[in-house]
């Protein structure tokens, strides 16, 4: 067996080399903790939690419109303003886990609160004196009252900031159970990713398929009901996998260690960056090593940061930086200009649980005796992408890796490249099959009234489907692009880069259909986003939507011509690996 050298050295034999712990802070063995048998259980919680989170967000618009008599408009925006915030916490939590309390604390906090919206939010749904009464009259129906309000949205920002403790850490802490320096572990994680979405989306089919019919068939009470208690199993489910978790140590405030590169640069502007790299100021190999992480050699991109690590007469750490903490700044300010062009696809992604949703209750959905929930075909995204995503694992990547020798098959922006193409044909063909929908409507004398149209609801599965062939191209990478592409210290903040993308793509579609809305309803002789589905133009909504995504395509483009990928620039890395484990044998 192996052991660990006196004064915390290098771990070697069965110990894990990048620097996880126990919960105690002591070594971990690969045989006893880690690796598939750890992920289990987080694959297992996650599962669970998807169908919570979709289970309420999946069918939200519908309950807004129908219990809380809220129109089209505000009912989408207050949908993406609660889903934006709920990807933009993160940020936060991340920040709580890196800097403060670790993964697993910060993770094991955040899901009491989250359990506890969850519960409120039932409780809302389920007393009557905490809903507005039934509407009888479409044309005179009563608003919720502020208390009413109050509890429910309430509920739904408790469980936001839950889910900012939750989703960052979740993914990191599987993602962890894998050691970076060993080889076969590191094999393992390139396919953590996909098998992690994969596995996530099995709940997020339930929630879409069963909890949706419950919702609109049986009554709220339950269907809100079943994924609070799916909740409660999941981190039941997490907790009994606690002995076999690796855990990374807190290792401080990562936006801290951002801050003082960038001030130590700004301080010592004046101060010329020698031109041989050795000259700048570094840390010993042995302070990396003993926290299992790669020094990073010094690169001529964002040369101006190299400005921190000059050294000068002061040694305080707002004015002298090592290497490696100023390569680190680098490659979390490399990856924004990424982060930015995947904001417009996010808003498209936003689509899915508001106007698609809406756009599903004005077609023929009764198949024999059944009638089928509008908010289900998001089922179809989800089936989509499980389908895409075993095949991309199972036959893209091997049959790319031999013409291109990658072990991904094609790069990460190669793929999210993909992706970004997808959404401008999803929207092009949604602006086509809303202008047949309107059209027949319009045949039918269907226009004022805002009947039903004489239309299958499967007439929408092409732009439903298409959205998850889509996400297995675009939000599988980023997931994965942001957190390899992330410094080992720096992970969780990393994870919450993806999940940003999604907050504020929900945010810019709320900002811009009410202000679409807003610009035709005073200067166009048209409303393009009304009440009535028959009346309004979403097919030219859709069309604005479509050339938004290619312009955002071209932006696309331009920013990965200039990215250069972390292993590109961290020259030392394999050097470091080498030099790990031959001291790992020669201490053996």
């Amino acid at each position: 067996m192996g052991g660990v050298e006196e004064g915390g050295g290098v771990l070697h034999g069965d110990y894990t080399e990048d620097g996880t712990v126990d919960l105690k802070g002591n070594p971990v063995r690969r045989s006893k903790r880690g690796g598939w048998k750890a992920c289990s259980f987080v694959v297992v919680y996650e599962v669970f939690e998807r169908m919570a989170y979709y289970g309420i967000s999946s069918n939200l618009i519908l309950y807004l419109t129908r219990k809380l008599h809220q129109g089209t408009v505000t009912a989408a925006n207050n949908v993406t303003n609660w889903v934006g915030t709920v990807w933009m916490t993160p940020i936060l939590g991340a920040y709580v886990a890196d800097a403060h309390l670790g993964r697993y604390w910060t993770f094991v906090i955040a899901s009491g609160i989250y359990l506890s919206g969850m519960s409120l939010l039932t409780l809302s749904v389920s007393l009557p004196g905490l809903r507005p009464p039934r509407c009888l009259d479409p044309k005179n129906c009563k608003k919720a009252s502020t208390l009413q309000l109050a509890v429910f949205y309430g509920a739904l920002y408790t469980l936001a900031v839950g889910t900012g403790g939750t989703k960052p850490n979740i993914s990191t802490i599987g993602a962890d159970q894998f050691d970076e320096f060993e080889p076969k572990e590191k094999a393992h994680k390139l396919s953590f990713f996909n098998w992690w979405m994969f596995s996530i989306f099995f709940g997020t089919l339930f929630a879409n398929t069963v909890l949706v019919y419950i919702q609109d068939n049986v009554g709220w009470t339950l269907g809100y009901g079943l994924p609070t208690a799916g909740l409660a199993v999941s981190i039941l489910i997490f907790l009994v996998g606690s002995p076999f978790y690796r855990h990374k140590v807190p290792s401080g405030s990562p936006f801290t260690r951002m801050a003082k590169v960038i001030v130590a640069a700004l301080r010592k502007w004046r101060v010329p960056v020698p031109t041989d790299p050795k000259e700048l100021y570094e840390l010993d190999l042995e302070e990396y090593n003993k926290n299992g992480v790669y020094r990073i050699d010094s690169t001529p991109t964002l040369r101006f940061l190299n400005k921190a690590c000059v050294n000068t007469d002061s040694t305080s750490p707002w004015m002298l930086c090592s290497v490696t903490q100023v390569e680190e700044t680098k490659q979390m300010l490399r990856m924004i200009p990424i982060l930015m062009a995947t904001f417009v696809p996010s808003t498209m992604i936003a689509q899915i649980g508001t106007l698609f949703v809406k756009q599903g209750t004005t077609l023929q959905r009764r198949i024999g005796a059944f009638e089928i929930p509008p908010a289900s075909l998001a089922g179809f995204v989800t089936i989509s992408m499980l389908v895409c995503v075993v095949l991309y694992d199972r036959y893209f990547v091997k049959i790319m890796k031999r013409w291109t020798k990658n072990p991904r098959g094609i790069t990460l922006l190669q793929r999210m490249g993909i992706g970004v193409v997808l959404h401008i044909l999803i929207m092009v063909i949604a602006s086509l099959t809303e202008r047949y929908r309107l059209r027949v409507a319009k045949d039918h004398g269907l226009v004022e009234s805002g009947g039903q149209v004489p239309l299958s609801i499967f007439i929408l599965l092409p732009q439903f489907v298409l959205m998850g062939t889509a996400d297995a191209f675009l939000e599988v990478a980023k997931i994965e692009f942001f957190y390899d592409q992330a410094p080992e210290m720096m992970k969780s903040l990393g994870t919450s880069y993806s999940m940003t993308s999604l907050g504020v793509g929900n945010f810019i579609s709320s900002f811009l259909l009410s202000t679409v809305s807003h610009i035709t309803r005073k200067h166009g002789r048209h409303e393009w986003i009304l009440n009535n589905l028959n009346a309004s133009h979403l097919d030219y909504y859709y069309a604005f939507f479509a050339i938004l995504n290619f312009l955002n395509f071209g932006f696309f483009l331009l920013m990965t011509k200039f990215y250069v990928y972390k292993a590109e620039v961290s020259e030392s890395m394999e050097v470091l690996t080498q030099e790990l484990r031959g001291s790992s044998l020669r201490s053996e």
